[in-house]
């Protein structure tokens, strides 16, 4: 890592630098798999649990971006073939998100990106330091996702 004035990295850097790497690896992985269209703006709508099934106000709230924000991604991703906004069925003032074929496809070839960096990253830490993060970060997860409505 780079020497900084400021001293070492806080938390959020350890968080953010590994994530950064995830996210480089899956735009990698879409690119790899023909999904060249995705930008990594387009990761913020895709990310887990993902958009299926989902209100496009449940999905801004969920990222921490402006409704105009996440119907602009969504508007890009739907002419991609990515997903269409459909009408809610229990109330038709509002659409629903529901993932394509293509959309879905994208959808795994993320997580098979993060799966095959979790397994580099058990063969360098170990198995069980892998998991015990794994198990810090779930603990930490909880403690936050109501603080931060999930993001």
């Amino acid at each position: 890592m780079v020497d900084s004035p400021y001293g070492p990295p806080l938390l959020g850097a350890l968080l953010r630098i590994p994530v950064d790497a995830i996210r480089q690896r899956m735009m990698d992985a879409l690119h790899a798999d023909g999904f060249s269209d995705l930008i990594p703006a387009h990761l913020i709508v895709m990310r887990y649990p993902g958009p299926d099934g989902r209100q496009p106000v449940e999905i801004a709230a969920y990222s921490g971006m402006s409704k105009q924000v996440v119907n602009h991604h969504l508007g890009q991703l739907e002419k991609l073939g990515y997903l269409k906004r459909l009408d809610d069925p229990d109330d038709r003032r509002f659409k629903r998100v529901h993932l394509t074929e293509r959309g879905h496809a994208a959808i795994h070839t993320i997580r098979a990106a993060v799966a095959e960096t979790e397994q580099e990253w058990a063969r360098e830490l170990g198995t069980n330091d892998l998991e015990q993060l794994r198990a810090i970060l779930t603990r930490l997860a909880t403690i936050v996702a109501p603080a931060t409505n999930g993001r």
